[in-house]
């Protein structure tokens, strides 16, 4: 269970950090012509974001997070499981990116941030365990 929720915190962190963000967006705005870059990754990074008005210098930091994060990604082959060293690699960067992302964030905002990403772990958790997802984070209205 314990490796369950750590694996899938580095699944959440790994989406948050691997795909560029949408710099020119709204973060849960869809970018013109469909689902992003990297579809399911961008997806989630727009749900952890959601419910957040980002300033521009906020932007161009998370921005900054990401590459920097992206840049020192392991390269992993789909359909093929990272190794073990690439795997502790992307866990480590990807809360560490988590982190950062944070900290550019006002108390407010790191309260949204919060609850997004833990119910995005709980959606994680609930697919691994074959259960139905839970609903996506709710829009503030």
């Amino acid at each position: 269970m314990r490796f369950r929720s750590i694996a899938s915190a580095a699944v959440l962190a790994l989406g948050l950090a691997a795909v560029p963000t949408l710099s020119a967006q709204t973060p849960g705005t869809p970018p013109p012509g469909g689902q992003g870059q990297r579809g399911g990754a961008g997806r989630m990074q727009a749900m952890a974001l959601q419910g957040i008005t980002l300033t521009a210098v906020q932007q161009a930091k998370v921005d900054s997070i990401t590459a920097k994060t992206r840049a020192q990604m392991p390269a992993v082959t789909p359909g093929t499981p990272p190794s073990d060293a690439d795997r502790a690699k992307i866990r480590s960067l990807s809360m560490a990116s988590v982190q950062e992302v944070r900290s550019v964030l006002t108390p407010d905002q790191q309260a949204i941030y919060d609850k997004n990403v833990a119910q995005m772990q709980q959606m994680m958790q609930q697919r691994m365990q074959g259960g139905p997802p839970p609903a996506a984070p709710a829009k503030p209205e």
